[in-house]
């Protein structure tokens, strides 16, 4: 979710590297045999970016990309060093929102970042993307994917059970007690592991506290709302009641992220609440299973549901780059239809623009679907001041579920680590 979702939600960032400083060999903008420029490049997305460089270079014949990987941990150590003193590749991995040193708002307030405001997918993307793109009104992070949260679903344990996935919180609820009554519960649930907490509450609350006011987070900035005294309280009861209502297999706490995607492979659960990037592991586990993402509904009225959806990290051009040109171009390779659908591809995501052409994985139609409606919402943490406020929600909810911890004593203490601020 935001800058440390490495060790909280793995899956979200497609994982590793960054390009530490890029010393030795040919300087960016420094001519070589025959001529050629380079571009250097600190990358997170290893697995992935090797193809979109290759594309890349064969689109600009002359042009050569020097990048390395290296693991995000240690990039977000390096980055404000190496922008500080000079030494910071022409294009660089940015994540979405605050809260990480490679963050958005946390580059471009120093002005380590150069506007992309004025080029030409900067008006196109999506407002749950672009709100985690631009600082003070202005684009920094050209962002090309993103994951959604929702119900994933075992196709075959379905139709064995005779039910259909719901799409309002009334049928959600009949669901679960239809589920619970033929012996196979209706979502498998992690909550060993503290960061699979936060993904039933985030489902919930995109509808609950977005669906009737899109600004929430601008008025949590402004300390005009908080998260005691809003739908965050509904959204915490009604993921509640879909414990007492018998939603989830027995000891969520007893069972980790590992154990409950087998449950929902093997059918022994009807699904899972969780990312779209568990379908991959899903698949892993049961080969011949066919699993569907469909939003978690929270309230009756379907044509209300959000769904959450994260961007994951993209690209910003350093505003001292030594080949801003260059620069510019790779990032608007990136966002290109060409460059965008090379990079999902690999990451098992959903381009972040529109009419790319992306032929989507059957199971992720629904979520594409709220994507191009502009149904969804960033993970809340995106925008939240710190790193403190996710955490103390994540320990939270597993002393709620362990009897430990009240709603309304959490949300107050999440209230406090907002304030705090940075």
């Amino acid at each position: 979710m935001k800058t440390r979702i490495p060790t909280v939600l793995p899956a979200v960032v497609t994982a590793a590297a960054l390009l530490a400083a890029c010393s030795g060999g040919t300087k960016a903008g420094d001519s070589g045999g025959g001529g050629s420029k380079t571009l250097t490049l600190a990358s997170v997305d290893q697995g992935s970016v090797e193809g979109v460089v290759k594309a890349f270079e064969k689109a600009n014949p002359g042009v050569k990309v020097r990048y390395t990987t290296s693991g995000a941990d240690q990039y977000q150590q390096q980055i404000r060093t190496q922008l500080s003193s000079g030494t910071a590749p022409d294009v660089m991995s940015v994540w979405p929102g605050n809260g990480n040193p490679a963050a958005t708002y946390v580059l471009a307030k120093p002005g380590y970042l150069r506007d992309l405001s004025d080029q030409p997918w900067a008006a196109k993307m999506p407002d749950a993307i672009k709100s985690v793109a631009q600082y003070e009104g202005k684009t920094y992070n050209a962002i090309f994917g993103q994951n959604g949260i929702g119900a994933v679903y075992n196709q075959q344990a379905l139709e064995k059970a005779g039910l259909t996935p719901p799409d309002t919180w009334k049928d959600l609820l009949a669901f679960c007690r239809a589920a619970k009554a033929k012996g196979t519960p209706a979502f498998a649930l992690g909550n060993q592991d503290n960061w699979v907490t936060q993904l039933v509450q985030y489902a919930l609350v995109a509808t609950t506290v977005y669906g009737d006011d899109r600004d929430f987070d601008k008025k949590m900035q402004a300390g005009q709302v908080t998260f005691a005294q809003s739908p965050w309280s509904t959204a915490l009861d009604k993921y509640l009641t879909m414990e007492k209502t018998g939603c989830f297999q027995k000891n969520p706490l007893g069972t980790n992220y590992e154990a409950s995607q087998g449950l929902a492979a093997t059918g022994k659960t009807l699904g899972i609440v969780q990312g779209n990037w568990v379908i991959a592991l899903l698949k892993g586990k049961n080969p011949k299973g066919t699993f569907t993402f469909k939003a978690l509904p929270a309230t009756d009225d379907p044509s209300a549901t959000i769904v959450p959806a994260a961007a994951g990290a993209g690209y910003g051009v350093n505003a001292k780059a030594k080949n801003k040109d260059l620069a510019l171009r790779f990032v608007n390779f990136v966002m290109s239809p060409e460059g965008m659908n090379l990079f999902v591809e690999k990451q098992g995501g959903l381009p972040s623009l529109p009419d790319t052409g992306y032929a989507v994985d059957p199971s992720l139609t629904e979520l594409s679907k709220f994507i191009g409606e502009d149904r969804t919402v960033p993970f809340m943490d995106q925008l939240w001041p710190n790193p403190k406020v996710q955490q103390t929600m994540l320990s939270g909810l597993q002393e709620i579920f362990s009897g430990q911890s009240t709603p309304e004593k959490l949300l107050k203490e999440m209230d406090a680590d907002y304030k705090a601020g940075n």
